[in-house]
């Protein structure tokens, strides 16, 4: 059972991403659920790199020892840089946004100022 807790905090890390970026209207909320799905996905794929008892892959010689798997943290390192990008781009936007429209809020975007 504690060796799922890894995995339960990455669903529930994605579940409430989800639920930020359905239900919220501003669009900093928005992006911030978007890290959270961002984040669940990478804590899910270390997990599925952990093997109990195992070295890292770099030693040449393992004996009797299991190496852990090295292709998601790769994975996720990838997944870091590319995710600090497009927090970058989607910040910017809002900013860009909030200037013409005077507001944050999704639903007001896009409309005719009355």
């Amino acid at each position: 059972m504690i060796y799922n807790i890894p995995y339960i905090a990455a669903i529930a890390l994605i579940l409430l991403g989800l639920y930020a970026l359905i239900f919220k209207r501003n669009l900093i909320k928005i992006v911030i659920g978007i890290l959270l799905i961002e984040n669940g996905v990478n804590l899910f794929l270390i997990t599925l790199a952990f093997r109990q008892n195992s070295i890292t892959p770099i030693y040449p010689i393992t004996g009797d020892k299991s190496m852990s798997l090295p292709v998601p943290h790769a994975l996720t390192l990838t997944s870091i840089v590319i995710g600090v990008c497009v927090l970058a781009l989607m910040l910017s936007l809002i900013v860009h946004i909030y200037r013409h429209y005077g507001t944050l809020d999704v639903r007001k975007i896009g409309r005719e100022k009355e």
